[in-house]
């Protein structure tokens, strides 16, 4: 039976295991800070890292502020993806599983991640069948433009979603550069305009129209592809095809109505916050469009004639590299595709019935478009 130890004694051990406990981790601190007795303020400072001060603290310090020398690699973010970078999310930085974020985890050897998400700064809101994708593909070759390629579709479907969550779909840009996505639809939601003004009310809005006839057929022709056991175009756009009575419900017809879908934007935003590309001459004269494109947005006249080569295959233009190093690139197959062939008489109905929304579109916005 082994020996009862006295109370005096009892306390000895007890002293001399702490000690001996606090000696382990007295040492253990001083080699993860590189065997140094001590670190200067100065010192901290240029690591960009606060001196750590007990056992607690320890794990923090590897997470967040890995030395450059050292062999282990720990999870870790680049900070400079949380531009609204607070305590409520430090969980996630240190490792502890959270929702998703949109933000790929590094590590502590990984490339630094350059720029932060923002929200657009311009957004092409219409119209479909237009030339919008056209207008983003060209301007996201400026250096200064940062675009998203999908369409959103936010201020229409998603506005549930939040803001946040729109922020982290954008591509990341840097403080001299824009972020602009597309979205046509926009344009004839009638919540689009008060969501985006409440998201800011100087964004820059962009609106591509054409022929609204020529944009009804092009938007028929894409649905045909798609279905088709469609009925034809003739009892699709006529409610009466004997007298010409026009189907204002279809969507097809009713989005030519620029006017009418105009009005909710006005009510936001000033006339000059927006501005209006020509589908047409976006065809027939790509660079003097987007020279207007890119003075309305502020920025320096870099995409130029330089860029641009017409493809009489797809009649379109197509993108090019200035001194015609590398294959050109135009859009996908279904840009520029014939399109259905209509009878005159429909044709002439339907330009009959445009031309005096068109004639009021262009007194409001300043701007003959030459379709009639």
């Amino acid at each position: 039976m082994a020996p009862r130890l006295s109370p005096r004694n009892a306390r000895r051990y007890f002293f001399l295991c702490t000690l001996c406990l606090s000696c382990t981790l007295l040492c253990y601190n001083l080699i993860l800070r590189g065997g140094h007795p001590s670190m200067h303020r100065r010192e901290y400072q240029h690591l960009g890292c606060p001196p750590v001060l007990g056992g607690k603290k320890l794990l923090q310090k590897v997470l967040l502020c890995p030395h450059s020398g050292a062999a282990l690699t720990f999870p870790s973010t680049d900070l400079s993806s949380y531009p609204d970078w607070s305590s409520k999310n430090q969980t996630e930085i240190m490792g502890i599983p959270a929702k998703p974020t949109g933000h790929p985890a590094a590590n502590a050897t990984a490339a630094p991640r350059y720029g932060h998400k923002k929200l657009p700064q311009a957004i092409i809101v219409g119209v479909k069948k237009g030339g919008t994708r056209a207008v983003l593909e060209f301007i996201r070759v400026h250096p200064e433009v940062r675009a998203m390629g999908t369409e959103p579709h936010f201020f229409d479907r998603n506005y549930e979603r939040g803001l946040d969550w729109y922020r982290n779909l954008m591509p990341r840009s840097m403080d001299h550069q824009i972020t602009v996505e597309k979205t046509p639809s926009y344009f004839v939601t009638r919540e689009a305009p008060r969501r985006i003004s409440h998201m800011s009310p100087r964004v820059k809005l962009i609106v591509v129209v054409r022929n609204p006839v020529t944009r009804a057929i092009s938007d028929y022709t894409q649905t045909l592809s798609k279905k088709p056991d469609i009925p034809s175009f003739s009892e699709l756009a006529f409610r009466n095809t004997t007298t010409g009575e026009v189907d204002t419900t279809w969507n097809a017809i009713r989005i030519g109505l620029y006017a009418l879908h105009l009005q909710p934007w006005l009510n936001h935003f000033p006339i000059s916050q927006m501005h209006f590309v020509s589908g047409e001459r976006l065809i027939t004269d790509p660079a003097g469009e987007m020279a207007r494109v890119q003075d309305f947005l502020g920025l320096k006249r870099l995409v130029t004639e330089k860029h641009f080569y017409f493809n009489k295959t797809k009649g379109f233009p197509c993108l090019k590299k200035p001194g015609g190093g590398g294959a050109p690139r135009c859009l996908g197959k279904s840009k520029g595709r014939a399109h259905v062939q209509i009878n005159t008489e429909d044709i002439e109905q339907l330009r009959e019935f445009y031309r005096p929304h068109n004639i009021k579109f262009y007194e409001t916005v300043g701007q003959d478009f030459h379709w009639e």
